[in-house]
């Protein structure tokens, strides 16, 4: 057992939840975020403004998503350049079979498959890195071997049952809006504000349609309360680096004060159901379902919910986009999450449970 931790440590294979459910995690949804939703957002603004090199460009990036996400998630662990560059294989491997379930339909699981199978050909890869003299012969072999063969065995199942999982939260989202309105909001507000990635969870179990945008407002809320509540202590600088970056840099606070979450938390609760029962708010984005656990970072959400309003409209199952739409992702994503969560503030810093201070950026 010794010697194993000794191995284990040489190879800096480093086994852990952080190593691999915050580290990786983040890391697949930052190379997403850097393919398939730079893809989409360049792919809309082409055809709405008409420029096909831009619809062109998009495309590029979109097609990149999987090898994108492997080679995040091998660079999280600190893997050599060799199983690096062999990920590119693999993440596009896994992304692939994992968008198919196992009767050969159309899968969601394609990001929840290069998290796995990227995660344990990159450790079997550093595993071998440098162990024989044909190093440049054995490493890339290893990984891509073990990477799109565990791919051709499990990404399947693994789209079947990430299918299965959105499906579920989808169809109990539309039977019971507004408690599921409340649910979805609120644990993929908090997900995003924790050091795990929301953009993730709801990319690997196709998060859309109204339980997408459940999901919207809940980051939206987080996002947008939190660079309102604390710009008397962090001014504009804060403003724009939560508003439109992220409300994980309030979790060291969040760790002093778990109370600086309440405002937001309960503001989710509100726009949650609002956005499910009163605005009817969907994340039919057609690319990924990404876009839902993205809030208003770079915009990423409410651009994917136009985006999937100008799909349905290209393919006829929406009429038009009406100014009702447009209220409800103005209200939603915006004007309530500042508005609510400035006020839920004002009372908890009354009543001395948020104190001067406690939202200060490091």
């Amino acid at each position: 057992m010794g010697s194993v931790k000794e191995f284990c440590k040489r190879k800096n294979i480093v086994i852990s939840a952080k190593r691999y459910g915050v580290d990786a995690l983040g890391a697949m949804a930052q190379g997403l975020f850097c393919s398939l939703l730079i893809g989409t957002i360049l792919n809309t603004l082409g055809t709405q403004l008409g420029l096909p090199f831009l619809v062109t460009v998009g495309g590029y990036a979109s097609a990149m998503s999987g090898a994108a996400m492997a080679v995040a998630i091998g660079y999280a662990l600190q893997a050599p350049p060799l199983v690096l560059f062999s990920l590119v294989t693999v993440g596009y491997a896994a992304n692939e079979l994992g968008s198919t379930t196992l009767s050969g339909g159309s899968g969601a699981g394609g990001p929840l498959a290069v998290l796995f199978i990227a995660v344990i050909a990159a450790e079997l890869g550093k595993a071998v890195s440098k162990e024989t003299k044909i190093d440049i012969l054995v490493t890339p072999l290893v990984t891509i071997l073990v990477g799109v063969g565990l791919s051709a065995l499990w990404a399947p199942a693994i789209g079947t049952a990430a299918s299965a999982v959105g499906d579920f939260v989808r169809w109990a989202t539309v039977l019971q809006p507004f408690w599921m309105g409340i649910l979805v909001s609120v644990v993929i507000g908090i997900a995003l504000t924790l050091p795990i990635s929301s953009a993730a969870i709801c990319a690997a179990i196709g998060l859309t349609g109204l339980a997408g945008g459940a999901a919207v407002a809940g980051c939206c809320a987080n996002m947008v309360g939190f660079a309102v509540l604390s710009f008397k202590e962090n001014r504009w600088g804060g403003l724009v680096s939560q508003g439109l970056g992220t409300s994980m840099l309030q979790m060291g606070n969040i760790v002093k004060n778990p109370r600086i979450w309440l405002p937001a938390i309960l503001t989710s609760a509100v726009t949650g159901p609002l956005a499910t029962c009163v605005f009817r708010l969907e994340m039919n984005d057609p690319a990924s379902a990404v876009a839902s656990g993205m809030g208003t970072c770079g915009m990423v959400g409410p651009i994917g919910v136009y985006a999937g309003w100008v799909n349905d409209v290209a393919t006829g199952i929406k009429a038009a986009i009406t100014g009702f739409d447009w209220l409800g992702l103005v209200l939603i994503c915006f004007v309530l999450p500042a508005v609510l969560t400035w006020l839920f503030g004002l009372f908890f810093r009354k009543i001395g449970w948020i104190r001067e201070g406690d939202l200060t950026l490091e």
